[in-house]
């Protein structure tokens, strides 16, 4: 049996029409009659032939590939935004590249890879994006859209959550649960997310009457979370309560409280940021921020779309609502 894979040619050859007709009719280009793009349908599903998506994007200059750049897949909230840009931009007719970033800045080997690709956009997650990398996407006329934080003053569009109004309302919550003596367990200090969260929990809990913070870095980790809540029990004896800037740091925060013989919340509350599905398991039943990732996907999508059909000419940063899911991680130390 002849096991020679189906070519254009042969499509071209059973229609009676040239190769480069049979690559526009796939393309939907319009320069192909109806009539030929019938006779082109007819034999290709006769002789079982399946379009190379790569060679079609060299020849209509349309890759229809999205990249996508993520650095810390172990947190569970990236690869649960990963799918649902997966399945909302498999749905218009485009495929991600999706590349791990090994490094917290984008490597200029990662850019390269996206444009060799012929990557028509990308989506940067949480992966630092320097103004050289900015420049070369730019140069190279791909449209970059910052997911879950923004650049101020960057040619970048960005989608994320309004992250200093969460602080402030996770800040207003805990001092009405009564806490007296907060820690704050950050993510890097050089992005947005981290500086938006932690300004509006300090702004509320100044309001409050709480003008000391005690900060440890968790770097957006459960190990980092479970070290800075380490070093927050042995230096903070008095400590009552913990806010963390995300679910995955929180996840470590808690063990290493009950790893020091205390107990979640009767001695110390601990607060996430993002509502991932574990936060709901029984061990955490962590009370949380949750991020609108339905509608952040939506939004950066949109923007992508808008940038390649030529209808933006300004960079856009979009923050959109989240709220507060309680479970049964904060005590409220109001009732005696």
């Amino acid at each position: 049996m002849d096991k020679r894979k189906v070519t254009a040619t042969d499509v071209a050859r059973l229609a009676g029409v040239s190769q480069s007709s049979v690559s526009r009719a796939f393309s939907k280009s319009s320069s192909v009659t109806e009539e030929k793009r019938k006779a082109i349908i007819e034999a290709a599903n006769k002789l079982g032939y399946q379009p190379n998506a790569i060679a079609r994007g060299l020849i209509t200059n349309k890759s229809h590939i999205i990249g996508i750049v993520m650095r810390d897949i172990k947190n569970p909230f990236y690869p649960e935004v990963l799918e649902k840009f997966y399945s909302k931009l498999t749905k218009i007719g485009y495929q991600l590249i999706f590349i791990n970033s090994m490094n917290h800045q984008i490597e200029e080997d990662e850019i390269s890879r996206l444009i060799e690709y012929n990557a028509e956009a990308v989506i940067i997650t949480d992966a630092i994006l320097t103004s050289s990398a900015v420049e070369r996407f730019v140069r190279n006329d791909i449209p970059i859209v910052l997911f879950n934080r923004y650049i101020p003053d960057s040619k970048c569009s960005a989608v994320s959550c309004k992250n200093y109004e969460a602080g402030k309302e996770i800040g207003k919550y805990l001092i009405e649960k009564g806490h007296q003596y907060p820690a704050f367990i950050s993510g890097p200090f050089n992005t947005s997310t981290t500086i938006d969260r932690q300004r509006g929990y300090q702004e509320a809990l100044a309001k409050g009457g709480i003008s000391k913070l005690v900060i440890e870095d968790g770097n957006y980790t459960y190990e980092g979370g479970f070290k800075a809540a380490t070093n927050l029990l042995r230096d903070h004896e008095n400590i009552d309560s913990i806010f963390c800037g995300n679910d995955i740091s929180a996840f470590g925060a808690i063990d290493a409280i009950k790893s020091a013989g205390k107990h979640v919340p009767e001695d110390i509350s601990v607060i996430g940021f993002d509502d991932v599905q574990v936060s709901n398991w029984s061990p955490y039943s962590l009370t949380t921020w949750k991020q609108p990732v339905e509608e952040m996907v939506e939004n950066t999508i949109r923007l992508l779309m808008e940038d390649l059909n030529g209808e933006k000419d300004t960079p856009e940063i979009i923050e959109l609502d989240g709220y507060l899911v309680t479970r049964e991680s904060v005590k409220d130390r109001t009732i005696h």
